[in-house]
């Protein structure tokens, strides 16, 4: 008795195994480099085959030696600590000598809640430190900060973020009516994203589900300021992200959700 060979395409079994295996393949092709990169919002300004190679990680042109236009990014890349440090009280004071009399009128006393500048109180020490330095360094603009830190040394930034990360968190900066619920959308956004339009979760970086290095906690925020600070990195007048995280993220936002989103960080404590 003879028996067909298994991989033989007399054998029908193999042959309908391996045509439904390309089959879904070339659909598979079809909807992750073709159709769902024509449907993302950025695709009539990139292009279909710039969109692709984003869509696969791989560069859609090779650099040729020009030099690039534009700002330069930040220099600046800070870890957290893997544990726990213990603030050296020394530090501490030093930079609550220097945030007396530079910082209190802009970002508030003890965390004060202000509208148009950051709350600091609480904020994690490399998120302060980072700032600083990209102040400093001028790839953060602004007409307040720059003549402010400008001659100031590192230790002096080491114990201005010391300072405001051994202080408690101000509560949140607004408070939702009795019985109304943070926007599902805001929520959906904070901490799932959208895939589809390449948008992470805010909660990725930002804290609740995970934390990156220089990544600001941002409950308790004013809305106004971070509604502001979102499209100014949409607009890329703000350009202090490394590898464009929060300009890529920001871009895709409607202004819609971009004051939802802020929003719901501001209702939180």
């Amino acid at each position: 008795m003879s028996q067909e060979r298994v991989f033989s395409l007399r054998n029908p079994w193999f042959t309908v195994s391996l045509g439904g295996t390309i089959a879904i393949a070339v659909v598979s092709i079809l909807i992750g480099f073709v159709w769902l990169p024509s449907a993302n919002s950025g695709f009539s300004e990139r292009g279909l085959w710039a969109t692709i190679c984003s869509a696969a990680g791989a560069p859609s042109s090779w650099y040729g030696g020009a030099n690039i236009a534009g700002p330069a990014p930040s220099e600046v890349v800070v870890l957290p600590p893997l544990r726990r440090v213990r603030a050296d009280a020394n530090s501490i004071g030093r930079g609550a000598t220097i945030a007396t009399q530079n910082c209190s009128m802009c970002h508030g006393v003890l965390g004060t809640v202000q509208v148009t500048a950051p709350a600091l109180a609480g904020q994690y020490a490399d998120v302060v430190y980072k700032e600083l330095r990209d102040y400093q360094n001028g790839v953060r603009q602004n007409a307040v900060m720059q003549p402010i830190i400008a001659a100031r040394n590192d230790q002096d930034l080491h114990d201005l973020a010391a300072y405001y990360a051994s202080l408690s968190r101000a509560p949140a900066a607004e408070v939702l009516p009795a019985g109304v619920g943070p926007d599902a959308n805001a929520v959906k956004l904070a901490m799932q994203g959208d895939p589809q339009r390449n948008i992470a979760p805010c909660a990725a970086c930002h804290g609740q589900l995970d934390r990156k290095g220089a990544a600001p906690w941002l409950g308790g925020q004013s809305s106004i300021y971070l509604a502001a600070q979102m499209r100014a990195f949409a607009s890329g007048a703000r350009h202090n992200d490394i590898n464009e995280q929060m300009r890529n993220v920001a871009r895709q936002m409607t202004s819609a959700e971009i004051d939802s989103v802020a929003k719901y960080y501001a209702a939180m404590q």
